[in-house]
């Protein structure tokens, strides 16, 4: 059955108007095109719709019952129509973001505060997973956006870079290496040192890169989330080494940051999404909130 929303329009028009003239103002056709409209409408349907004498106009019994089932889906149609122009407007939605706990507990707060100014009626919701969780989630559909650390040779990833982070060692307060400005990863080997558990990324990036450099960092402590680092490290365990990011979560345990140098070791931190993916209109807004707020507001570490 081959019939056409401007027929069912046509004919709900001539319906409600009791008139041919009067219907055809309302759907903008002229008379011919609007009884061509109606007579394939009824040939699609198998029957008459419409009584038609010289001096009046009736709905059949079953035009009648037709006449309801068109009404509601006409009105299906048009908020189907009003909530897809929404989605396309940004009016409405539903954003779902995963990112490392670094970036969502630093600079990602401010971020979503200037995009709800912008797209208050879009819903969001964060997934704060560790980095190599976000990369998952991107590669499994189950989020548009992740935020995270360069994933490397992904070749179904885009990866687009917002800057680059530091690790730092985080020390306890009353520590001797305080009084420096700056720390050698060598100042680290005659001290307690606690690391994130492997397959960490930023493990594996540091024991390559060390490893090149003929230094040795064996674990005293192990912890699978940084803010588990910055807790252990604040106690007086040993000492550690996070992204620069989070020095902001680490000071708040009650540890202290500073750089690291021979060898600086910085990752590139982005934005991933999934290769020949079309993007939602929101999370290419989002996208580029993100990039107008990171560089007018961070320059890296």
């Amino acid at each position: 059955m081959n019939v056409t929303i401007k027929q069912l329009q046509a004919f709900v028009a001539v319906a409600k108007s009791g008139s041919f003239a009067e219907a055809c103002d309302l759907v903008h056709l002229s008379q011919p095109a609007l009884s061509i409209s109606i007579k394939n409408l009824e040939e699609a349907v198998g029957g008459k719709l419409l009584a038609r004498s010289t001096r009046s106009l009736a709905l059949t019994p079953e035009g009648a019952e037709f006449y309801t089932a068109v009404q509601r889906l006409l009105a299906d149609w048009d908020r189907s129509l009003e909530d897809v122009h929404n989605l396309f407007s940004l009016r409405r939605g539903k954003l779902d973001i995963a990112s490392m706990p670094t970036f969502a507990s630093s600079l990602l707060p401010p971020i979503l505060g200037e995009f709800h100014r912008q797209y208050a009626a879009i819903n969001i919701t964060v997934h704060d997973v560790i980095a190599e969780s976000v990369v998952d989630m991107v590669r499994e559909g189950r989020v548009e956006l992740g935020i995270t650390f360069d994933p490397g040779d992904a070749q179904d990833l885009n990866f687009q870079p917002l800057f680059r982070d530091k690790l730092v060692a985080v020390l306890p307060q009353d520590h001797p290496l305080l009084n420096r400005k700056k720390l050698q990863w060598r100042d680290l080997q005659n001290f307690p040192y606690i690391a994130l558990q492997r397959p960490s990324s930023i493990r594996l990036l540091i024991e390559q890169i060390l490893q090149d450099h003929h230094i040795n960092l064996t674990p005293a402590f192990e912890a699978h989330q940084l803010a588990s680092i910055g807790r252990m490290v604040a106690t007086g365990l040993g000492i550690g080494v996070v992204p620069a990011l989070s020095s902001g979560q680490m000071h708040e345990m009650g540890a202290h940051c500073l750089p690291l140098t021979a060898p600086v070791i910085t990752r590139n931190v982005g934005m991933i999404t999934r290769k020949r993916q079309p993007l939602s209109q929101a999370t290419e807004a989002m996208m580029a909130v993100i990039l107008q707020w990171v560089k007018a507001h961070h320059r890296g570490q």
